[in-house]
């Protein structure tokens, strides 16, 4: 495993494996170490995983934290690790970032799979008074905890990853934690969505109240031309932490990564 922090790039772990290489984008509030519990799980498969700016190790680099600054980010750092083949995975906002990385049609993409993904036209709930409140909802460490056990999981998670969910939440930059609520999950991406060539996973957890899957069948599928939806069981929008075992088998069975056949276009 290959550890990268530098002044200007954020901060990555890069193991050679197999491939194509899954690159791990994490939601609002996570890090690189939200994806490890899948990452344990898919032995062998080549993988690079970001702390995107403003959080975990990438929390000194300067603003902006736009959805764009952070897709600009992902495509340097997938250039420094080397990596020439490779997969995107996005959950919630790293999904909505995944989009628009795939948007520009970058070399070596073969696809792409959004987790609970923020949708590409957003949700009708997105109006100012549900953007303030969720701007403060990383304010304490109890309203963290209380946004973790209320809202963002439907399954119990160990003492040590609830810990894990409150610190790395709390420790985001300030402007970081603003940028998403605020502006970044009002933001449609549906001409950019439309521009995306590469097959696309879409995985929604059953008991998601963030991005539940009617959501994403109404606000995301419509715009992507070749796609499918999976539902994992029981989950709700943490779903790396919730069921890392079941996203990491559908990883290991897509087709796009596994190299057989394509999926089925849903575009209306």
């Amino acid at each position: 495993m290959t550890f990268a922090i530098s002044s200007h790039l954020p901060a990555y772990d890069h193991r050679a494996g197999d491939g194509p290489a899954l690159v791990f984008l994490h939601y609002w509030g996570g890090t690189a170490r939200t994806w490890q519990p899948v990452i344990d799980r898919l032995p062998g498969r080549g993988t690079l995983s970001i702390d995107a700016r403003g959080w975990g190790r990438s929390r000194e680099l300067p603003g902006p934290y736009t959805l764009e600054q952070l897709a600009c980010d992902t495509r340097e750092v997938i250039a420094d690790a080397g990596v020439t083949d490779y997969v995107l995975v996005g959950h919630s906002m790293g999904g909505k970032v995944a989009q628009l990385v795939a948007a520009a049609r970058p070399a070596g993409l073969v696809g792409l799979v959004l987790v609970g993904p923020g949708p590409a036209k957003p949700a009708s709930v997105v109006a100012p008074e549900y953007q303030d409140a969720l701007s403060h909802a990383y304010d304490s460490d109890e309203s963290t905890a209380a946004a973790r056990d209320a809202i963002l999981t439907a399954t119990p998670l160990s003492d040590d990853v609830k810990a894990q969910v409150v610190a790395d939440s709390r420790a985001g930059a300030p402007g970081a934690r603003a940028e998403w609520p605020l502006h970044g999950i009002a933001q449609d991406i549906t001409r950019e969505a439309r521009d995306i060539e590469v097959p696309v996973l879409v995985i929604a957890g059953e008991h998601d109240q963030v991005e539940p899957a009617e959501v994403l069948r109404d606000n995301l599928l419509p715009y992507l031309d070749c796609a499918d939806l999976r539902v994992i069981p029981r989950s709700g929008h943490l779903i790396p932490l919730e069921a890392p075992a079941d996203l990491a088998l559908i990883l290991q069975d897509a087709p796009f990564i596994t190299g057989v056949g394509r999926g089925t276009s849903h575009r209306s």
